[in-house]
């Protein structure tokens, strides 16, 4: 395997899995918490955050890149302010990590939303009257209780982070060793004479990394429901 593929084949592999990972890690926290508020929180611009969350999925992945770009570019009044402090998002790993998240965000927080809409909301009724606070409810009743459908979102995540090209590209361009993910090196490898076999390497590799990420999402969700349900697994 360390033969068969280039070095720029695996400069493009590892980034892309370091920037998926970043995605998962830093979209998991706010994506259970906007999961949850959907599902149990009745509140005024309710219908409006569940539209904004999935506008990802209707949207061209290029409009996306471009909104981010227009407002994270070093020029733009937030990217620039960003920029005094150290963070900065266009043109660099850190921002295709970031329109890897974006994209993959509406999975992440369906997955979870429908696993906490499937919790029957008596057992965390009946742990509330017993004197339990809200956030102990949370951790001790619904938390694990939905652990599966966490799970399947995170995973769920990744492989659409693994996956992500349109708004990778118009937000970050295809930089080689900074922003050249998967997705932007095949395309680049398509660009050039000669460039199919380097291409159709990390096509394998896509498809061998996506198949493992649902056939792993399917497992580990079994094997968390097994337990929290008190079965074998």
């Amino acid at each position: 395997m360390a033969n068969w593929l280039g070095p720029e084949e695996w400069r493009a592999v590892a980034l892309s899995l370091q920037v998926s990972f970043w995605a998962v890690a830093a979209s998991l926290p706010p994506g259970l918490f906007i999961a949850y508020a959907l599902a149990r929180w009745r509140f005024p611009g309710k219908q409006l955050l569940n539209g904004l969350v999935h506008l990802p999925l209707i949207l061209p992945p290029v409009v996306t890149g471009y909104i981010l770009l227009l407002g994270l570019n070093p020029n733009a009044p937030l990217g620039r302010a960003l920029a005094e402090i150290g963070i900065v998002f266009a043109f660099s790993w850190t921002g295709a990590a970031l329109a890897a998240a974006v994209m993959a965000f509406p999975l992440m927080v369906r997955a979870i939303r429908l696993a906490i809409e499937a919790v029957d909301p008596k057992l965390e009724q009946a742990a509330a009257t017993l004197g339990a606070a809200p956030v102990w409810v949370f951790l001790t009743v619904t938390l694990p209780m939905v652990l599966p459908g966490i799970v399947a979102g995170a995973i769920l995540a990744f492989a659409k982070a693994m996956g992500e090209f349109g708004a990778t590209i118009t937000f970050v361009s295809n930089i080689p060793g900074q922003t050249r993910t998967i997705p932007s090196a095949i395309y680049a490898f398509l660009q050039v004479p000669g460039g199919e076999n380097a291409a159709m390497k990390l096509v394998l590799v896509s498809v061998t990394v996506a198949m493992a990420a649902l056939l792993l999402s399917e497992w580990v969700g079994r094997r968390v429901a097994a337990r929290v349900g008190g079965r074998d697994a």
